[in-house]
C-alpha cells in the first residue's frame, strides 16, 4: 500500500478509536500525528499528509464537537502550512468547553523540542534557577494541566519511543504491538487495555 493511502486509511480510523475510548471512560487520548524528524520524508508526502490532516480536521471537527470531545494541537507550528494551522486553531476554538474527552494530536511535535520550549518559557518569565522544579517544568509543557499517560500503545511492532512525550510517559506502560494502525479496532485497544490492567505498577518502588 502506497504511504499517502496507509496515511488515509490511519485518519479514517480516529473515529472508532475515539468511540471506544468513550466507551470505556478513557478521559485522554492523545495522537502521534507527525513528528519534528517527520520533515526527513519525501516532499511530497509532507504536503500530501499536512493535506490530508487538513481535510480530516475541518471534516471531523463538528462531530467531534457534539460528542464533547475536546480537541488540543501538541507541537510547533513553524513551518505548518497555513490552511492546516486555520483548521487547527478553528477546531480548539469550537471544541474549547469540551470535557468529555481530549483529543491530543502531536503533529510537528517532539519529546525534546517540548522540553526546549518548556525551559525557553521559563526564562522568558524570569523563573529564577533555584525555582525551576519537576513541577515547574511541567506546567511549561503543551500538556499543562493534564496528567501524565498511563499507556502508550505502538502498533505495526514499533518497540522504540520515537521522542514521543519523553517527560509526560516516565512511568507509563508501554504496550506493543504488530497490528497495524489502520487495523487497530475497538477489540486491539480492548486487548491493549486487559494487558495494562494486569500490571502492577511500581512508580520506582517495590510491590508491598
Amino acid at each position: 500500500m502506497p504511504r499517502q493511502a496507509g496515511h488515509s486509511a490511519g485518519t479514517e480510523n480516529i473515529r472508532r478509536i475515539l468511540r471506544k475510548c468513550v466507551t470505556l471512560g478513557i478521559k485522554y487520548v492523545t495522537l502521534y500525528a507527525f513528528s519534528t524528524e517527520n520533515w526527513n520524508r519525501p516532499q511530497s508526502e509532507i504536503t500530501g499528509l499536512f493535506r490530508l490532516l487538513a481535510e480530516v480536521i475541518e471534516r471531523e471537527a463538528a462531530e467531534l464537537n457534539r460528542e464533547g470531545v475536546r480537541v488540543m494541537h501538541l507541537g510547533r507550528p513553524d513551518g505548518v502550512p497555513g490552511d492546516l494551522i486555520r483548521a487547527i486553531h478553528r477546531a480548539t476554538e469550537l471544541t474549547s468547553r469540551n470535557s468529555r474527552l481530549v483529543l491530543n494530536i502531536a503533529w510537528n511535535y517532539g519529546g525534546r523540542a517540548e522540553i526546549v520550549d518548556a525551559v525557553r518559557k521559563l526564562v522568558k518569565n524570569g523563573c529564577p534557577a533555584e525555582s525551576i522544579d519537576e513541577e515547574a517544568i511541567s506546567n511549561c509543557l503543551y500538556t499543562a494541566g493534564q496528567p501524565d499517560p498511563d499507556l502508550v500503545i505502538r502498533t505495526a511492532g514499533e518497540m522504540r519511543l520515537s521522542n514521543f512525550l519523553i517527560w509526560q510517559a516516565n512511568y507509563a506502560e508501554y504496550y506493543s504491538t504488530a497490528t497495524l494502525w489502520p487495523d487497530f479496532d475497538g477489540d486491539e485497544l480492548m486487548k491493549a487495555v486487559k494487558d495494562y490492567s494486569a500490571r502492577q505498577r511500581k512508580f520506582g518502588g517495590v510491590v508491598s
